[in-house]
């Protein structure tokens, strides 16, 4: 298989962070609020285990998730341009890791409990 074109700036990202890199693959799904494409800010990303056909990530807009079970739906990393071209520089994050952003903010860090908050 090709390299993906975006995989030179995701592992731009991981090495300004000195953060492991692991392929996102595009080919797996993510978990996605329907939030992240609304102007709602900022965005968050935790990175799971991968497992079960998914890449473990998952991306919500705003400063809460919520425990509704339809809070996050499924979509092919494929497709995230369409809902959230901001955080591609950041899926190539291995699990564990985390970012906060908008257009003019971003955070990363390992999260030694990476869980979903």
């Amino acid at each position: 298989m090709a390299d993906h074109p975006y995989e030179a700036i995701q592992a731009e990202t991981c090495a300004r962070f000195k953060a492991p890199y692991l392929d996102c693959g595009w080919h797996l799904k993510l978990g996605i609020a329907r939030n992240v494409r609304t102007a709602l800010r900022p965005i968050n990303g935790v990175r799971l285990e991968p497992e079960n056909g998914t890449s473990g990530w998952y991306i919500w807009a705003g400063e809460e998730t919520s425990d509704d079970v339809d809070f996050f739906v499924p979509l092919h990393t494929s497709h995230i341009g369409n809902w959230c071209a901001l955080v591609i520089p950041y899926l190539g994050l291995a699990p564990g890791w985390r970012f906060l952003i908008t257009e003019d903010y971003e955070d990363v860090w390992i999260n030694a409990h990476p869980e979903i908050e």
